[in-house]
């Protein structure tokens, strides 16, 4: 089914914690070679920032991409991919505000790592996601689904940039408290920081606890791994945590060791080779040995499904 005349255009969301990637894309067109424009906002992830800033960035992304008309944004249908979208309330939320912005589109809100698996081209596999924050989400060829992790930093997170950079932190307050003279990784972590003692670490923490900018700080723990043994532990840490939950989401399907692909994503996985590699030595041990690294913005896989979701008979749904 073509989509409705004058409602020819898709808009993928990709929804974080603290940043918005929007595309807006022709639906009679391939998304790789096709005309499309995009533009990074703030987070409208109405848990994060709350409804009144989350519909500022949404007016703020339409305005950018010139689609700050409610009645002409030609618009057919909207797929968002939101951070913690995991249950129904927190769909219906974000999707009732779309739908105000881009009233007579289809809207579809799920959770991120689903646009995920379809930015790498794939319907069946696992996403595992190392970036601020870490979890894994699979879905197995028959359609069943498993999520593990994504506690949030509180309760959980291990294997993320931020937990990588906390382990960080209290390797150097250890040192300090030991007495011990600062090892590499924490001279490393005080000239980034710009402070001249262990001890500052622990005051800056908590004068300055956004976990971006910790998370920040993660690389210079694989920078250091192949000279250091503290940022070697930790790098390996990380490594076994990440693995571990993806590995927890395929037992729970059956589906080791004859599972789908595991596309390994998020700014940690995606940009720290070693730790990529590492990872993909243990899933292979327990015969996981089709591990890709995400090579396209996750934004992309919600230009897809919107594009699927534009083209469907009016009652469709996008395949669970």
């Amino acid at each position: 089914m073509r989509p409705v005349p004058g409602l020819d255009r898709v808009l993928g969301l990709d929804i974080g914690g603290s940043k918005t990637h929007a595309i807006l894309a022709d639906v009679e067109r391939s998304a790789e070679f096709g005309r499309f424009t995009e533009c990074t906002v703030g987070s409208a992830n109405i848990a994060s920032v709350g409804p009144d800033e989350a519909a500022a960035a949404v007016d703020d992304l339409a305005a950018r991409l010139g689609i700050a008309d409610p009645a002409g944004h030609g618009i057919g249908a909207v797929f968002a991919g939101a951070a913690g979208a995991d249950t129904p309330a927190a769909r219906e939320q974000l999707a009732g505000l779309l739908s105000r912005r881009f009233p007579g589109s289809r809207i579809h809100v799920d959770h991120d790592t689903r646009i995920i698996l379809a930015a790498g081209g794939l319907t069946a596999g696992t996403v595992l996601i190392s970036g601020t924050g870490s979890a894994a989400w699979a879905k197995a060829v028959d359609g069943r689904e498993a999520r593990a992790g994504g506690w949030g930093y509180l309760l959980g997170d291990e294997g993320s940039g931020y937990a990588v950079a906390l382990s960080g932190v209290r390797n150097a307050l250890r040192e300090s408290d030991d007495g011990l003279a600062a090892g590499p990784l924490t001279v490393h972590l005080l000239a980034q920081t710009g402070v001249t003692e262990p001890g500052d670490l622990l005051d800056l923490f908590y004068r300055r606890p956004e976990r971006r900018y910790w998370a920040g700080l993660a690389g210079t723990v694989f920078d250091l791994a192949a000279s250091d043994a503290a940022s070697a532990a930790i790098a390996e840490d990380a490594a076994q945590h990440l693995a571990v939950l993806a590995l927890t989401v395929n037992r729970r399907l059956g589906t080791i060791p004859e599972g789908a692909p595991v596309l390994l994503a998020g700014g940690m996985l995606v940009n720290q080779p070693s730790l990529a590699g590492r990872v993909r030595e243990l899933l292979a041990v327990s015969g996981l040995t089709d591990v890709r690294v995400l090579d396209r913005a996750p934004a992309w896989g919600a230009v897809e499904l919107a594009s699927q979701l534009a083209g469907a008979p009016p009652a469709a749904k996008i395949p669970a």
